[in-house]
C-alpha cells in the first residue's frame, strides 16, 4: 500500500478548466481515476498536509453537480467536499477578485407560481461549520485576498443585467446572497444526503453579474479569481485537519460475505444476514 494511499480524501468540485486548473496547480502526484460510468478525477498530494486531493471538472448546473457528487462521494468517501471557483457579484462592496465563502447556498428557482404571483418557497443548506471556521482562521494569513462570509445564491442562469427581472427577483428575497453562481446548491445537497459531510462552496468573483460581464471575462478576471478561490481552499486544509485515524483504506467499500456479512475494520457486521456458530479472530483489514 502506498502512502498515497493510506491518507485520508477531500474532494474538491470545479465546472470550468479555468478552475480545475487553479486547485490543479497545488496538487503534486497525481494520478487519473476513471469510474466505471466514465466520470474522471485526478489525486494526488497537497503539500504540507495529510490530505489527498481528489479534483474533478464537472461541467455547469446544479443538477449535473448533484447528481456527478454522489457518484463520487459514493466511490472516493471523502471526509469533505468543496465546490470551488467563480462567481457574480451581488453586492457593491464585493470586488472582482474578492472570495466569498458560503455560509450558506440558496437555490433560488423554488416557488409556486399563482394568480397573485410567484410566491417564493426558499430552499437553502448551510455550509459546514468545521469548514467555514477553518476558513475564517485561514484567511487572517492572507491579507491580500478580501474574503466576505455570506450566502451564495445558486441559480440555472448566467447573470449579466443588474437591471433584469431576475436581478431584481434575487434582491428582493434574497437580499443577503454576495454571489450567485450555477453550481454550488447541487453539491451541498449531495454532501448533506451522502452521509452529511462536511461541505463548503468557496467562489472568486469574477464580475459584477451585469452588462459588463464579458469585458471582465476577457481582461481575465475569471482566471484571477478561479486562483484566489483555489488559494483560500489549500489554506483551509491546512487548518482543517483529517479524522482522527481515517485513511483510505478505511473509506474503501466494505467486501460482502456470505449470507450478508460485511467486513469491515476490525469486526464482521452481520446485519441482515444468518449467524450459525462462533466467531474468533480479528480481521487484518485487508480487502
Amino acid at each position: 500500500m502506498t502512502m498515497q494511499e493510506t491518507r485520508p480524501t477531500v474532494l474538491v468540485l470545479t465546472a470550468l478548466p479555468p478552475e480545475y486548473a487553479a486547485v490543479r496547480a497545488h496538487v503534486e502526484e497525481r494520478e487519473e481515476l476513471v469510474h466505471r460510468d466514465g466520470t474522471r478525477v485526478e489525486k494526488g498530494k497537497l503539500p504540507g498536509t495529510s490530505w489527498n486531493v481528489a479534483l474533478a471538472e464537472l461541467g455547469v448546473g446544479a443538477d449535473r453537480a448533484a447528481a456527478l457528487t454522489t457518484q463520487l462521494v459514493s466511490w472516493l468517501r471523502p471526509e469533505a467536499v468543496f465546490f470551488v471557483g467563480v462567481a457574480g457579484s451581488l453586492k457593491d462592496d464585493i470586488e472582482i477578485g474578492d472570495v466569498v465563502v458560503g455560509t450558506q447556498v440558496y437555490e433560488i428557482h423554488g416557488g409556486k407560481q399563482t394568480p397573485e404571483g410567484f410566491l417564493v418557497r426558499p430552499k437553502a443548506l448551510p455550509g459546514s461549520l468545521a469548514l467555514e471556521q477553518a476558513t475564517r482562521s485561514a484567511v487572517r494569513d492572507m491579507p491580500d485576498v478580501r474574503t466576505h462570509f455570506l450566502p451564495i445564491a445558486t441559480g440555472d442562469v448566467v447573470l449579466a443585467d443588474a437591471k433584469s427581472e431576475i436581478a431584481r427577483f434575487i434582491r428582493k428575497n434574497y437580499n443577503d446572497a454576495g454571489a450567485i453562481e450555477m453550481e454550488g446548491s447541487g453539491a451541498l445537497l449531495a454532501a448533506h444526503l451522502n452521509g452529511q459531510l462536511n461541505a463548503l462552496v468557496i467562489r472568486g468573483i469574477s464580475d459584477r453579474a451585469d452588462a459588463k460581464k464579458h469585458k471582465s471575462d476577457a481582461a481575465g478576471s475569471q482566471k484571477r479569481a478561479a486562483e484566489q478561490a483555489a488559494a483560500v481552499t489549500v489554506a483551509v486544509l491546512h487548518k482543517h485537519r483529517p479524522r482522527e485515524g481515517s485513511s483510505d483504506s478505511e473509506e474503501r467499500p466494505h467486501r460482502q460475505g456470505d449470507g450478508g456479512a460485511t467486513y469491515g475494520g476490525d469486526h464482521i457486521d452481520f446485519r441482515g444476514g444468518t449467524f450459525h456458530g462462533p466467531v474468533t479472530g480479528k480481521s487484518d483489514g485487508r480487502r
